[in-house]
């Protein structure tokens, strides 16, 4: 049977936090693994208000077929939104997805042909490995410093090397929670602006800041770029709606992509989001999820000072869900992971966010779905763990 498989998905593993996640289900074990938000700040009464609104005053037109670019009303908030923080776009420059991970799917779609050359982030989000992985590319990786990429690295990649795309997490980056600065957003527009490379720019995070400056998308600067958005961490991941920002010649063709996998978005759930948004206020939502999760990322990072020992260094966000921890030179998080297991409590081992087998002393820790009590409790037990393994 293997042989009747097209080339491109015998290759492509399956993914690491999904089958991790299967280990945890035990109620027992406390999981720092899954990306996911906190079931607290989902808005079950006000969504569920807005779909009865829906249904009673748009009901059949709502369960209707739609327009592949998506709800044009919902669009058109997404662009008011962007505008009223600098970034001047329109509706026609916003496709609906079935969430930001679609995002990437169509993205690699239209441009990656196998053997292409993509830059990614050294570590990077582990399902774009997976997703663009699918288009058969050649990776290339780049270093994160504290600020963001190592710029002067960038300019000889894409000196050296005929980059397609470079696809980034500029905000509070999953895995590591590092942020690029202002300058270092600047300097990165000046690099691509000088070459032929397409900027990704994906930001599901970028409104989940709790400490520190608010900062305008790499976009802001840059034309030759696409950015990513999505309603999963502001609103609900199970709603699955995302957007694409890209310009008229990019948009024509990854609207032919999105015809040809699915026609458009679910267009119910895009007019219940969109009576939520103008019901709502969704700015002083987001400051409720900022709040929360600015005490879970503080208990997590007094217990890891608590707990852990001391040559164990870890990132300090100022906003998203995840941090990024370092072992000693020399460890495996693969094997802290079962020690840690034993004691219930898991995490993502480090390599899983690398393409080429680096990571083996990382992991990466989710801080926004564990209450605080769960946070110290989970902290104390894989700290127990780390000093096992290194003794």
């Amino acid at each position: 049977m293997n042989k009747l498989f097209a080339d491109r998905v015998k290759n492509v593993p399956r993914s690491f936090v999904r089958e991790i996640l299967k280990v945890t289900e035990n109620p027992e074990i406390i999981s720092f693994a899954g990306g996911l938000p906190n079931p607290k700040t989902f808005p079950v009464e006000e969504i569920a208000i807005a779909t009865d609104k829906v249904l009673r005053e748009e009901g059949s037109p709502a369960l209707q077929y739609s327009t592949t670019e998506g709800y044009g009303k919902l669009r058109e908030y997404i662009a008011n939104r962007y505008s009223s923080n600098g970034l001047k776009i329109n509706k026609d420059d916003i496709l609906i997805t079935n969430g930001s991970q679609q995002c990437i799917d169509l993205t690699a779609k239209i441009f990656v042909n196998k053997g292409d050359n993509i830059l990614l982030e050294k570590p990077t989000y582990l399902a774009a490995i997976q997703s663009f992985s699918l288009y058969e590319p050649q990776f290339h990786s780049i270093p994160l410093m504290k600020d963001g990429v190592d710029t002067g690295k960038l300019k000889d990649i894409l000196n050296s090397e005929q980059i397609k795309l470079f696809y980034s997490v500029t905000s509070f980056q999953n895995p590591s929670g590092i942020s690029y600065s202002k300058e270092k957003r600047k300097e990165v527009a000046e690099i691509i602006n000088d070459s032929e490379t397409i900027f990704v720019e994906d930001n599901p995070y970028g409104e989940l800041r709790f400490l520190g400056e608010d900062l305008p998308p790499i976009k802001s600067y840059l034309d030759n770029s696409i950015l990513f958005g999505s309603f999963s961490k502001i609103v609900s991941p199970g709603m699955r709606l995302g957007w694409i920002v890209a310009g008229k010649e990019i948009m024509e063709k990854l609207i032919i992509a999105k015809q040809a996998s699915d026609l458009h978005s679910n267009y119910f759930t895009q007019r219940i989001v969109y009576q939520y948004l103008i019901d709502n206020r969704i700015d002083g939502h987001i400051t409720k999820i900022r709040q929360l999760y600015k005490r879970q990322r503080n208990k997590m990072i007094d217990a890891i000072k608590e707990f852990f020992p001391p040559e164990v260094k870890y990132t300090q966000p100022e906003g998203g869900m995840f941090l990024w921890v370092t072992l000693p030179e020399g460890t495996s998080s693969l094997e802290l992971f079962d020690i840690a297991l034993k004691r219930n409590v898991a995490f993502v081992p480090g390599q899983a966010f690398y393409v080429n087998g680096e990571g083996k002393n990382n992991l990466r820790l989710n801080f926004s779905n564990s209450d605080e009590e769960k946070i110290e409790e989970g902290i104390r037990r894989l700290g127990k763990a780390i000093h096992e393994m290194l003794s």
